[in-house]
């Protein structure tokens, strides 16, 4: 068997550490335009100010200069233009009322040991989370919870997938990223969670160690998960994707209890995604039961497009479980270059077909080039979707 700590999934990526949050000293007379500048900024949602007193809440002491307490000011009041916001005779909003109306409170006097401190707290903008694992989705079994069909019809398809906004794609051309082979290395899955946009699905490998508190963290950035089902190459056992291996040749109650194991492994993620296995996903027989245990449990089953003798899309249909193969492999030649050609690539078939979608490895350069390219894809008109929205929305009607 093939050492895991040499292959792809198990990779050292770097993961530098965040930059602490300024503090600012200024003197009472800029307090005033501070407060302005705050509440406008918070409307443009790029306030951080200060530390976290709260959870939900960012703290900004704000010292002033002079030890000569300050005298104090009767409450400000702010004009109203009736020609730019309102009728003449709305009434006016004294200051109290604007911190409230705007999220940003502000707490004078008394506040963080300093008598004469100022505190401007600021809700931070809201972040997308993928849902917990859900009892009503679990399944008993002999390795641990497994996914299933929830008694109200309710798939884990569907219930953990990350939502879209139909607006935010109407007309626009998209693409799926799926990175896998995270779980093993703990600093390459870091890496991934915090470099990648949140659209971005990740995939886990069964075989990490630390599985459940990476999940989570990921579900918290907005990634929607799914399982990396390892699978028989032609090379075999040369290269041994692991244990667990799904195999030609043995008995199907044998890959099952496999296939078990591995979807036990973690909770709360939409669909199957195979791990090497270009010889098992080219045959048939033993590939079907195998699908099908997916189908029935609610999952969706992606081709990483690894293999072009590739079956899965083709059974999985014939099972009407929903299925997508990837169109690209984009680090399948790990160079800068090569990696950003395939980026490209996705964007002109996106643009021709609607969709398309793009797999890859949590590999250092990968991770890079991908976050780079993401940054521009506003720019572009090109959105960025995870891919259970590719699959049961963008193949299906051409991505228009």
């Amino acid at each position: 068997m093939t050492d895991l700590a040499s292959d792809d999934l198990s990779r050292p990526l770097g993961h530098p550490e965040r930059a602490a949050r300024p503090r600012f000293a200024v003197s009472a007379r800029t307090i005033a335009g501070v407060l302005s500048g705050v509440m406008v900024a918070t409307f443009a949602g790029q306030i951080w100010l200060g530390r976290s007193a709260a959870p939900g809440m960012n703290v900004a002491e704000i010292r002033r200069t002079s030890d000569k307490p300050a005298p104090s000011a009767p409450a400000a009041t702010v004009k109203v233009d009736p020609s730019i916001d309102s009728p003449a005779d709305k009434p006016r909003m004294n200051a109290q009322e604007m911190e409230n109306s705007s999220g940003v409170t502000v707490v004078r006097g008394g506040g963080v040991g300093a008598p004469e401190s100022v505190i401007i707290q600021v809700a931070p903008p809201a972040k997308l989370s993928i849902a917990a694992p859900d009892k009503k989705l679990l399944d008993r079994s002999r390795h641990g919870a497994l996914p299933k069909i929830a008694a109200d019809g309710t798939r884990p398809s569907q219930y953990y997938a990350r939502p879209v906004a139909a607006d935010s794609v109407a007309g626009k051309p998209r693409i799926a990223i799926l990175v896998g082979g995270l779980g093993v290395s703990q600093t390459a899955t870091s890496d991934a969670i915090a470099k990648l946009p949140g659209a971005v699905s990740l995939a886990f490998a069964p075989y990490g160690g630390e599985l459940d508190r990476q999940t989570q963290r990921a579900r918290a950035e907005g990634h929607e998960l799914f399982m990396q089902a390892p699978m028989e190459p032609f090379d075999y056992p040369d290269n041994d994707p692991g244990p667990h291996t799904l195999r030609t040749g043995v008995a199907d109650a044998e890959n099952l209890d496999k296939l078990q194991w591995v979807m036990s492994r973690i909770q709360g993620y939409v669909g199957v995604v195979n791990y090497m296995g270009a010889k098992f996903s080219a045959d048939g027989a033993p590939l079907a039961p195998m699908l099908k245990e997916m189908a029935n449990r609610g999952l969706m089953i992606v081709d990483d497009g690894s293999s072009n003798r590739s079956q899965i899309v083709s059974v999985a249909q014939g099972l009407k479980a929903p299925a997508a193969r990837a169109d690209s492999v984009i680090d399948a030649v790990l160079r800068a270059d090569a990696i950003d050609k395939e980026l490209a690539k996705l964007e002109t078939m996106a643009r021709d077909k609607g969709v398309a979608i793009g797999a890859a490895s949590a590999l250092p350069m990968t991770i890079d080039r991908i976050a780079r390219w993401a940054r521009a894809l506003d720019a572009k008109g090109i959105v960025l979707v995870p891919v259970s929205y590719a699959v049961t929305t963008g193949k299906k009607d051409g991505g228009r």
